[in-house]
């Protein structure tokens, strides 16, 4: 099981902060319940990935255990003379993987962080980046990626012939392509090029074979 924390955001600018900071539009909460939403380095490589619902006062962010402090430390180097404030809230909060990997929905924990745009993450097939929004961290290179139709790897789903680990090398004809995202027993997510996933690639001696998402 993966384990989450929350992080609160309130204060009279909560709004205004997190839309300037995050992938997707956070007027979309006035009718949803909650979003996805991704918060980006300048270079467009994602540090948090996550959902994002109303709370009283502010917002919640869903962030991996690991991450969470690591994360308000950052945002707070942002916040300059903003109206906001953060808390780490350790709920306990766990999730399968199993569920996350046959969606396609990677979890970004502290192996992952700044490893990978949005668009290797398929984010933008999982309705967590707006493009008409206006600017956040990272938005020219996810704006020009995604106008450019330049996404050459993304994230995909196989099943193995033995267990693997985060992080390992996804190789092809002895040449390392892309690496292990998620983990679940023998399913997992990895980031490979779009081009490559249908030709039997490997992580070392174990096999990998493609299997389908269901926005794919």
């Amino acid at each position: 099981m993966y384990t989450n924390s929350t992080i609160r955001v309130t204060g009279a600018d909560a709004f205004n902060f997190l839309q300037a900071q995050l992938t997707n539009d956070l007027r979309r909460l006035e009718n949803e319940a909650e979003i996805l939403a991704a918060w980006c380095n300048p270079k467009g490589r994602v540090i948090w990935f996550g959902k994002v619902f109303p709370i009283e006062g502010g917002y919640g962010m869903s962030a991996a255990a690991d991450m969470a402090e690591d994360i308000v430390k950052r945002m707070t180097m942002f916040r300059f003379r903003s109206k906001v404030e953060f808390e780490v809230v350790d709920d306990g909060h766990t999730v399968d993987p199993a569920i996350l990997v046959e969606n396609g929905q990677p979890y970004i924990g502290g192996a992952q962080t700044e490893q990978f745009t949005p668009h290797m993450l398929n984010l933008d097939l999982l309705d967590a980046i707006n493009m008409d929004k206006g600017c956040y961290p990272g938005q020219e290179i996810v704006a020009r990626t995604h106008y450019k139709g330049a996404t050459k790897r993304r994230t995909q789903r196989f099943t193995s012939d033995a267990p693997v680990s985060v992080g390992d090398k996804v190789s092809l004809d002895e040449r390392d392509i892309g690496e292990v995202l998620n983990v679940a027993g023998n399913d997992l997510l990895a980031v490979v090029p779009v081009d490559k996933a249908d030709q039997a690639p490997s992580v070392g001696d174990v096999s990998l074979q493609k299997q389908a998402l269901p926005y794919l």
